[in-house]
């Protein structure tokens, strides 16, 4: 019998995003693996418009960190898929996931893509996969997976305002190193074309720095929300 793959989807307000997502995942539903949704507290209507493309649905505190720790309690997979609304993932992850031996007790991540065409984008998502690569560092748009038992070892997301996936990556590298696959996930650039790239990339670096210098994590959430 072939071991159940949970996909946790951590969701706020992304009604214009969720439906893309989850139709890619039926077929997966249909091979006996598990979508879980859980929202914190969307007022744009994504609760109700994944109620069908889910197998479980649950609101939970706003917090990135709570809603997966929280969608990992309800899972019955022997591995865990960390999937934000607005990546897409290869076709065949399911099958690259169940060839790795001991799944349970494994951790990794995806090479990433951007979506958008500018030619910066190409340079940004060459340096995030090399830079994880070399630090063992991974961020939640590389699409995070955990064995069921190593996640419950290392106690699962630490529940912080913000960078969670640096914090549990920290946690996670004490065992072993991440596995790396090439097989690239398809990640929104929306946030980079809003904001601007260069602006974003320099914000990212500085609460990046203020978060390795140990500066207050909800005073780094405050200024990346503004």
């Amino acid at each position: 019998m072939q071991k159940k793959i949970s996909i946790i989807i951590p969701t706020l307000n992304e009604a214009d995003q969720v439906e893309r997502q989850l139709a890619k995942l039926q077929t997966l539903r249909k091979n006996g693996h598990e979508v879980i949704l859980v929202d914190g507290g969307s007022i744009d209507g994504t609760v109700s418009l994944v109620i069908s493309l889910c197998d479980q649905v649950y609101e939970s505190q706003r917090s990135r960190s709570i809603q997966m720790n929280y969608g990992a309690r309800k899972a019955t997979g022997k591995c865990y898929v960390f999937l934000h609304a607005d990546t897409i993932l290869p076709d065949d992850i399911i099958q690259f996931l169940l060839k790795i031996n001991n799944i349970e007790e494994k951790w990794g991540r995806f090479d990433i893509s951007l979506s958008g065409r500018h030619w910066l984008f190409r340079v940004i998502e060459s340096f995030i996969n090399c830079r994880s690569s070399f630090t063992g560092i991974v961020t939640g748009d590389q699409v995070i997976f955990i064995g069921e038992e190593l996640f419950s070892r290392v106690g699962g997301y630490p529940e912080i305002a913000l960078m969670e996936d640096i914090a549990i990556s920290s946690l996670l590298i004490k065992f072993s190193k991440p596995i790396r696959t090439r097989k690239k996930v398809i990640s929104s650039s929306r946030r980079w074309e809003k904001n601007g790239i260069f602006k974003t990339i320099i914000t990212m670096w500085i609460l990046r720095l203020l978060y390795f210098f140990d500066y207050d994590i909800n005073k780094i959430a405050r200024y990346y929300g503004k």
